[in-house]
């Protein structure tokens, strides 16, 4: 296997990312986030009861059983793949590295929502929006239905794209596939209603530790990428005191780090995000992010996709530089 930090692991997730970006993940093959999504979900039939203590016990024993099952067989297919045939091994975590990545999927659900937009069809959109969003969106307007897919694109620019890019750079596919199992962990448990506030305390909590690094680097990068996009004159955006402003916002999202991509997006942008939404007919309030100095209509989501494209190209730029900095600086003291 080679290891994300070394020249030939960064080659294999580059070459990962052209996969994605190309094939996306193929209905017609198996992919490791439903099968691990299978697993959690028959555990937690199994597991979720008793009283609120016994909950969070095997709440948090399904957490470490599922991430560290994820990476311990993934890092042995990939042993004794290796000991097969070094060929197979590489083509295996290849794939696998694939699997961990949304770009093209994340760039197609937004252009999916843009056409019905741009052609007036509200409830096309609506329709749309419904499938990658967890909000009621069978009574929004044409700026809410671009709320939705602006916060829905930037939130997950972290979730489908950076942090798995983070994990990889670090650990190869098996860390890759491990940051997958908790961003799965939490979709799925980590709600704080009745059912799943205590069995899923160890899945939210695993997960908001796993985002911390990569959620800040992603508004970072979002903003450089804002900055290029400007300077070069594909797209008109606010970069001047969006960083300012993005640390006065991102606290105040529920979320410990989904308000920092969110927050550079809309100061990006010069829009308002957040607000109140509807789960089930249930009102969810949450704080504004950014400032309302332009209506959301549909060309912001066009932005939002270009500012998710750049952001995850400087990623990648960024941690070649500092990678192959670190290793001029250990092979010096060396």
């Amino acid at each position: 296997m080679i290891p994300g930090v070394t020249l030939g692991g960064i080659t294999l997730i580059v070459l990962a990312i052209v996969i994605d970006l190309v094939v996306g993940d193929p209905r017609s093959l198996p992919h490791p986030v439903v099968l691990i999504g299978r697993f959690i979900s028959a555990f937690e039939r199994l597991w979720n009861r008793g009283t609120a203590q016994q909950r969070r016990v095997s709440g948090f024993m399904l957490t470490i059983f599922v991430v560290g099952g994820v990476w311990v067989i993934s890092w042995l297919a990939l042993a004794l793949l290796e000991r097969l045939h070094p060929g197979v091994a590489l083509i295996a975590e290849l794939w696998l590295l694939s699997t961990t990545l949304a770009i093209k999927g994340l760039g197609d659900a937004a252009r999916a929502v843009i056409q019905p937009l741009t052609q007036g069809d509200l409830p096309a959109a609506r329709t749309t929006l419904g499938m990658i969003v967890g909000r009621d969106t069978h009574n929004l307007d044409e700026a809410e239905i671009t709320r939705g897919t602006v916060e829905t694109v930037a939130e997950n620019t972290v979730d489908g794209i950076t942090a798995p890019l983070f994990f990889a750079l670090i650990g190869g596919a098996p860390l890759a596939l491990a940051y997958k199992a908790v961003n799965t962990l939490d979709s799925m448990v980590g709600y704080k209603n009745q059912r799943y506030a205590d069995f899923g305390f160890a899945s939210a909590k695993l997960d908001d530790l796993a985002n911390w690094v990569p959620a800040r680097l992603t508004a970072l990068c979002l903003w450089l990428a804002g900055l290029l996009l400007s300077l070069a004159g594909v797209v008109r955006l606010r970069w001047q005191g969006a960083l300012r402003g993005t640390f006065r916002d991102a606290p105040r999202h529920p979320s410990p780090n989904a308000g920092w991509p969110e927050a550079m997006v809309a100061r990006l942008l010069g829009v308002q995000l957040g607000g109140t939404n509807y789960y089930q007919g249930v009102v969810s309030h949450r704080a504004t992010l950014g400032e309302s100095l332009e209506v959301l209509r549909v060309s912001h989501i066009t932005a939002t996709v270009r500012l998710m494209h750049g952001a995850w190209l400087l990623f990648m730029l960024l941690s070649v530089v500092v990678i192959a900095g670190m290793s001029f600086i250990f092979k010096g003291l060396l």
